[in-house]
Formats: structure tokens, C-alpha cells, sequence
């Protein structure tokens, strides 16, 4: 039989993994794959479970969050591991997975992560760490720091990113903007920022912010909420909260920056600390550029996926 190396978080959104364990090697076995199984854990050594792959591995199975699938994802960039890489959503938040035409329904997500078909998707990397959705810092990423992981896990990504946007809202007028300098071949921005995002993917704890974004189209999308007067800032705020931060008839609203590129310079004139599909990241300065069609992964077949759609 085909093996797979399947690397799952059994702490993950509501420890969905763990619960469909058996399903999910039946699945697998019923299309003709054995699965090796690791445990990741806080002090997992993933490069070292890389470094021992066979060639009778066909590909690597992750099951986690975005988190999780960032982790996964650094570990075969830094060991050279190339296989196609299937994603099961069983986390808080499964920006990435969603992006890739997975199904919400874990059960058949397991189906379509099994009989899928291989794409190769960007990725973006900044400094010596990658990302395969976002990396952001700010308003949203502060609050998303601050919550334990054990509350985002209890009451589910729902109740967790309604919670998130009802701080995020309080904290505003005492929040202390964050300076940011962007360089990049398109834009250049010196200034105060209450948010930014540079997406890989489209969405953000669910919510849908770079709409023009492509998984494999070479670029990434950088999106600068400014710290304009305070009145201006919480009806951009708003936006962004309701969704509604760009339309495809009206762009995006006066107090957004928004642009394309292949890579930026990012600094500041204090060190700002960025968030990372989800986890905590390294602090500026660095440059973040995209890698194309650098991860392979496996698509459901058949099924709607973002990655058909045009970007207008």
C-alpha cells in the first residue's frame, strides 16, 4: 500500500481529529493508503519526523488549523520535503483549508482530502519563516494573542472571532496605532496603521478581506487599515468587522491601502511583532516575499474550489 504521513494536532479547535481518528484510516485505507501517524505536540520534532520519510510516501496529511498547517509547512520547506500536502480542517479557525475547496463537513473533507487531485499553490516567506494564509499585526492581532488558546477551543471559532471583534471595538480609542514602512516596487507607506495584512490566502478568522486574492497567482495582498482620526478609523474598523472592507464595484473604502506585489520591506521606527497564520511571529524588520507555486497540494476533485475563480 501507498503511505501517508499523517501529522495531526489532537488539541485543535474542538479536538476534532482525534475524534474522527478511526474514520479517517478507514478512508484512507479504503483508497489504498497506510497511514503513519504523529502526534504534534508544543515540543514536537517535526524535522525530524521529515527526515525520516521513505520513498514509499506519496504525501503528507495535516490536520489542524492554520497554525498547525504553518507548522507542518515550515518543516518540509526547511528539510526539502517535497510531496503534495492534504489538509484536514479540524481547527479554529481553517482559513487555508477553505481556501483550497475544502468542505466544512470534517467527514467529508476526510473523502475529498483522500481522492483529491495535486495543485501547486503559492506561499509566502518571511525572513526564515513561511506562511501559507496570512501574516498580520495590530488591532486584531494583539486581541488574538491575548486569548488563551483553551477559550478559543471551547466556545468555537463562532463565538471566539464575535468575541475577538467586541475587544477589538473597546480597545480602540485607548489602542496605540502601530508605525509601519512599507517598501515595495507598487507602494510605498511611512505611517500609522491600526491593522495590517498581507494575505497569501482571502480570509482572516473567516472573515473576507482581500477579495481579489488568488492562491497561485505569484502575488501577495497587502491590505493597510490607517489610523486617521478616530471617527474615520472605527467606520473603516467596522468594515473590516462587518466584512464589508471592499466590494468588487467599489474597491476598497478612503482609510484602506490596498496593493499587489511580489515582495515588500516591512520596518518600523519601534519593533513590531507580527502574527502568523494564527501563531506569533518574528519581529520587524524583515522582508516577506511570495514564493509561487512552491507547495504542492492535494484539491478536491470535482468539488468547488476558490482556486478556479478569476481574480476580477
Amino acid at each position: 500500500m501507498k503511505r501517508v504521513c499523517f501529522i495531526y494536532n489532537p488539541m485543535s479547535g474542538e479536538k476534532k481529529a482525534r475524534t474522527h481518528l478511526d474514520y479517517i484510516v478507514k478512508c484512507y485505507q479504503k483508497h489504498g493508503y497506510l497511514l503513519d501517524l504523529y502526534r504534534i505536540g508544543r515540543d514536537s520534532d517535526i524535522d525530524g519526523v521529515m527526515s525520516e520519510l521513505t520513498p514509499d510516501h506519496q504525501r503528507i496529511l495535516a490536520a489542524g488549523g492554520d497554525g498547525t498547517i504553518n507548522t507542518v509547512v515550515g518543516a518540509m520547506k526547511r528539510t526539502g520535503t517535497d510531496l503534495p500536502l492534504a489538509v484536514l480542517p479540524t481547527g479554529t479557525a481553517n482559513d487555508f483549508a477553505a481556501m483550497l475547496g475544502y468542505s466544512t463537513n470534517l467527514k467529508e473533507a476526510i473523502k475529498q482530502s483522500a481522492s483529491g487531485i495535486e495543485r501547486s499553490v503559492d506561499i509566502g516567506k518571511c525572513g526564515d519563516r513561511y506562511f501559507v494564509n496570512v501574516l498580520s499585526a495590530g488591532l486584531f492581532t494583539d486581541i488574538s494573542q491575548k486569548t488563551p488558546t483553551v477559550l478559543k477551543n471551547t466556545f468555537g471559532k463562532i463565538a471566539y472571532y464575535l468575541t475577538s471583534s467586541i475587544n477589538s471595538l473597546h480597545e480602540l480609542p485607548k489602542f496605540k496605532p502601530i508605525h509601519i514602512d512599507i517598501e515595495s516596487e507598487q507602494e510605498r507607506f511611512d505611517g500609522q496603521s491600526v491593522v495590517f495584512f498581507v494575505f497569501n490566502g482571502r480570509t482572516a478568522g473567516n472573515m473576507k478581506l482581500a477579495y481579489r486574492s488568488d492562491i497561485d497567482d505569484g502575488l501577495l495582498d497587502v491590505i493597510v487599515v490607517k489610523a486617521d482620526r478616530i471617527g474615520d478609523t472605527l467606520r473603516t474598523v467596522l468594515h473590516v468587522l462587518s466584512q464589508q472592507i471592499a466590494d468588487v464595484n467599489t474597491g476598497y473604502p478612503k482609510g484602506v491601502l490596498y496593493f499587489q506585489t511580489r515582495s515588500l520591506k516591512l520596518s518600523g521606527r519601534e519593533p513590531v511583532v507580527v502574527d502568523i497564520d494564527g501563531e506569533t511571529g518574528p519581529e520587524t524588520p524583515f522582508e516577506i516575499t511570495c514564493l509561487p507555486k512552491d507547495l504542492r497540494v492535494i484539491v478536491p476533485e470535482g468539488s468547488f474550489s476558490p482556486l478556479s475563480l478569476p481574480t476580477h
